[in-house]
């Protein structure tokens, strides 16, 4: 696989936002759709009651938030609204529909490597450039989710496996996207995240290569 510099810039021009369409909306698709599934599959009607339980982008994405992500490479989802009292452990529960999302962006970015390897394309075409691309913007998506700030996932995460006499200091979710958005503009979310997504995609493309690997024969 090349290296991680060789990925275009995705948000320069309308052929690479063209290119990176189906990553973005796939990425926001199923991150949602995964904190719902988990959710309702831990008792939670909620996501059913609110059309969550769907692979229509519209259930999922945010008008605003989709248009920001792409012109300026931050934005959000409509939220699954999960109601932790239906869950018999909340705590616990609440970790888990968490989790869910970015483990959905994973798995997601997992498939377009697999799908790279396997399918008879150039890396260096159209096709190969929005796997490669969807792939990276679904590792960024899921290892930025699951930082420990609120409202991010990781901070749900992060508040199930707490003592339960820390959790009410960290989830400060009322000052969450004021902390979020300084450590943004700071650049400190960009140099936890880079080696990071490496770390990731590296293991993700580890993986990747066995799939071709388990179908050529033995000896």
């Amino acid at each position: 696989m090349p290296a991680r510099e060789d990925i275009p810039a995705v948000f320069l021009d309308p052929t690479r936002i063209l290119l990176t369409l189906p990553g973005l909306v796939s990425g926001f698709v199923l991150h949602e759709l995964g904190h719902a599934y988990v959710a309702y599959s831990l008792g939670d009607p909620s996501p059913r009651y609110t059309g969550r339980l769907s692979l229509n982008p519209i259930r999922h994405i945010d008008p605003v938030g989709f248009l920001l992500l792409l012109t300026a490479g931050f934005g959000w989802a409509k939220p699954v609204q999960v109601n932790p009292l239906n869950l018999s452990d909340p705590r616990r529960g609440m970790a888990l529909v968490a989790l869910a999302g970015p483990l959905a962006n994973f798995l997601l970015a997992l498939l377009f490597l697999i799908a790279l390897r396997l399918l008879p394309v150039d890396p260096f075409s159209p096709v190969g450039a929005m796997l490669r691309i969807g792939a990276w913007i679904n590792v960024a998506m899921g290892v930025f989710n699951l930082l420990p700030v609120p409202p991010l996932d990781g901070s749900r995460v992060l508040g199930g496996l707490l003592p339960l006499r820390w959790v009410d200091v960290m989830a400060l979710e009322t000052y969450g996207w004021l902390i979020l958005i300084l450590l943004i503009v700071s650049g400190v979310v960009g140099m936890v995240l880079r080696p990071l997504v490496g770390v990731v995609m590296a293991a993700l493309e580890a993986m990747a290569d066995l799939v071709p690997a388990l179908g050529q024969p033995f000896f």
